[in-house]
């Protein structure tokens, strides 16, 4: 707002100040006054601007077409440059970010933009630096945020990532299975020099047996060891 030559800056911009055309100086916020007629500020915005980058399609370097989203957050830190080394620094900024994205990503395979993607960030935000700081510009992030792939190869990548499952899944059960059998025959070799702890484990197995159902149970081993017994006895009794 300007009155008979009095205008308002605000906290957040800075002003600049233009006499005959010609750069005079700049003015921090509160109320500054110039020569009517002959002095013209432009009020510059010092906050940070977040800029979309609308999504496009790239070929990544292994000939994968994918759609690329990302966002820019750029702020100005030369008010005067910002005015007079560029037209319109947030269009040129959106243009030179969109032709970044594009260029990375394309030098990049896809499982670097999927698994990778703040290094692919530092990268594009290291060259919209060095491009815009003659802007008066400062980029403090780019970040890749929407990647579109083709429903093919988000069907491969599918049965690819359910495969790794199903593998993963069999080598923790074929290690659970020998580490089974490693302590069972750590169990059998006790058992075989202590017959009395198979006994006492049967007991113990009818007794958690007994505590969930009430049912007749034909434990085996107890019959054949009565088998050997009568045989024994048959024997013992046959012989002169």
């Amino acid at each position: 707002m300007s009155f008979f030559g009095a205008t308002i800056v605000k906290q957040y911009e800075k002003g600049v100040v233009f006499r005959l055309g010609k750069l005079r100086n700049t003015r921090e916020s509160g109320a500054r006054f110039m020569l009517p007629f002959l002095d013209r500020m432009t009020k510059v915005s010092m906050r940070t601007v977040t800029m979309p980058i609308q999504s496009q399609h790239i070929i990544t370097r292994d000939n994968v077409s994918i759609g690329v989203a990302a966002v820019a957050y750029f702020r100005r830190v030369d008010p005067v440059k910002s005015i007079i080394e560029v037209e319109n620094v947030a269009g040129a900024i959106y243009e030179i970010a969109q032709t970044t994205v594009r260029n990375i990503v394309g030098q990049s395979s896809l499982d670097q933009v999927l698994s990778d993607t703040e290094t692919l960030n530092q990268k594009i935000k290291n060259v919209l630096d060095h491009t815009t700081e003659r802007w008066g510009v400062l980029v403090e992030l780019v970040e890749l945020k929407d990647i579109e792939l083709p429903q093919s190869m988000e069907r491969a990548m599918a049965k690819e990532a359910e495969a790794e499952r199903e593998k993963r899944a069999k080598i923790i059960a074929a290690e659970g299975e020998a580490l089974s059998v490693g302590k069972l025959a750590e169990a059998a070799d006790v058992i075989s020099n202590h017959p009395i702890a198979l006994q006492l484990r049967n007991l113990q197995i009818l007794s958690e047996i007994s505590v969930e159902k009430n049912s007749t149970i034909i434990f085996p081993a107890q019959f054949l060891e009565s088998v050997r017994a009568v045989a024994s006895f048959v024997e013992k009794e046959s012989s002169p």
